[in-house]
């Protein structure tokens, strides 16, 4: 048991009150650690914004979420009619509801931009590999919240979004409709279903989501933040001042902290616009035909999801039987390249193909639809393992080879080039495009540790450039 800290009798009663919360609770200790003690590097820029606003906009997804369960009905009845309720009865409840459907969009602009800054600074190197696990996770909770709120409206695309999403669970070999089952309830997409992404999406999921955000950021602290040079401004060789302090770094508090309200103040500038102008955004926020109430019976003649997650739908509608033996010679390529590179035995190689050969034929055997689904998944896992895939001898793009600047600017043209397409109506051309879109997005992240070890690198400074301004 820590011993009570003593405090002079003339202490102001908002001293005496903090000592008494100290010697109880770490208030001072955390206020320390986390923000006027923490330093962070002095030469962060604009891409450092995000992950602020990332919790910012968290909270107004909970705060605004918690006032429109006050007055949402789960009930496949009164859904549609309850939010429409809230929209024209309840006082404010349209802003309330324009705020938490724009956050959702939001949401995963703010993180794309702060997984973007990661990918180019080297964020997820050593030592910061659990750092950038516990965001990757993080984004798999959100796109799982982002999707069982969707179904909420319960509209037209929210009905027949969610009836091809979970039919698509139905494609896995021999536990297929069992789990599309589990997951719906019932047979079709219904009251159950509801029921089911509504306990999942206010309680279950944002639970996990809060405690991944937490670990993240105690992750995160624990190591330290990178900068965008990749230099570390913490290690045994870097420079400290008399306290230990390290020179390249200020405290979090109250340079960061204002930095940040100049980020915020912005984006709520950009986020009030869009609420007050244009909430549904021209039909991506909010879809038109979710204005209209959900009716099995009447299919939409374009069923497409959110714009967050059209990239990986287009990954998903990519894998045609054509492009399955694309996919299997990719298979078979990989397995004789990395037999015929590799300083391996014999039996260890001819191991390599045949498995390879067996991958091809399962590839073969099961439908095309589970192995869209497959792509779809791994489109989103593979991120997990950037760590350890990334070879390159320096972290941040500053000081990599020039065309590595292009390597990553093809893949966020490719990124926003298949969000495009899932969003469009199947076409020939845009199938041919998204399914070479599908094979550079896996390429670039399956053959990273080959290509990011080419080209020579430029000289890494021992300190932080930083200009005073």
């Amino acid at each position: 048991m820590a011993e009570f800290k003593e405090i002079s009798p003339d202490a102001s009663a908002g001293e005496k009150l903090l000592n008494w919360v100290d010697n109880r609770f770490p208030a001072s200790k955390l206020y320390k650690e986390h923000l006027s003690e923490y330093y962070a590097p002095k030469n962060f820029n604009f891409f450092y914004f995000f992950g602020s606003l990332a919790l910012l906009v968290l909270v107004i997804q909970i705060v605004t979420g918690i006032f429109l369960v006050m007055h949402y009905k789960p009930d496949a009845a009164l859904a549609f009619g309850s939010v429409e309720y809230i929209m024209r009865d309840v006082p404010w409840g349209w802003l309330i509801r324009y705020m938490h459907s724009t956050g959702a969009s939001a949401f995963f602009i703010v993180v794309y931009m702060h997984m973007y800054r990661g990918l180019i600074y080297g964020s997820y190197r050593k030592p910061r590999e659990l750092v950038w696990v516990f965001g990757c996770a993080i984004f798999l909770c959100l796109m799982a919240e982002a999707f069982m709120g969707y179904l909420l409206p319960w509209g037209q695309m929210s009905y027949w979004g969610a009836q091809v999403i979970v039919n698509l669970f139905a494609a896995v070999p021999f536990v297929g409709p069992d789990l599309a089952l589990l997951i719906r309830g019932d047979y079709v997409v219904g009251d159950a279903t509801l029921n089911r992404f509504f306990s999942f999406h206010v309680i279950a999921v944002p639970l996990v989501l809060l405690g991944l955000v937490v670990a993240h950021i105690i992750a995160l602290h624990e190591v330290g933040s990178n900068n965008p040079d990749g230099v570390e401004i913490k290690g045994p060789n870097a420079p400290k001042d008399a306290n230990g302090h390290p020179l390249d770094g200020i405290p979090f508090h109250p340079y960061y902290t204002v930095h940040d309200i100049l980020g915020v103040s912005g984006f709520l500038l950009v986020f009030s616009a869009v609420i007050f102008f244009a909430p549904e955004f021209g039909g991506y926020f909010l879809e038109y035909n979710n204005f209209i109430p959900a009716d099995p019976l009447k299919t939409p003649l374009h069923i497409a999801p959110v714009w967050y997650f059209t990239p990986f739908y287009s990954m998903l509608r990519a894998i045609t039987s054509e492009m399955m033996y694309v996919l299997i010679a990719c298979v078979l390529a990989g397995a004789f390249f990395g037999a015929t590179r590799a300083s391996l035995h014999k039996l260890v190689k001819g191991g390599i193909v045949g498995a390879a050969v067996v991958v091809s034929l399962l590839m073969l055997s099961i439908d095309a639809k589970f192995w869209g689904v497959v792509v779809m998944g791994g489109a989103v896992v593979i991120l997990f393992f950037l760590p350890w895939l990334d070879n390159c001898a320096v972290k941040s793009i500053r000081y990599r080879p020039d065309w590595h600047k292009y390597m990553y600017g093809v893949f966020v043209v490719n990124f926003i080039v298949l969000a495009y397409l899932g969003v469009q109506p199947p076409s020939a051309i845009g199938e041919r495009v998204s399914q070479v879109g599908t094979l550079f997005y896996f390429g670039f992240f399956l053959l990273m540790p080959i290509w990011s070890r080419m080209g020579a690198t430029k000289p890494v400074p021992d300190r932080v450039t930083f200009t005073p301004h």
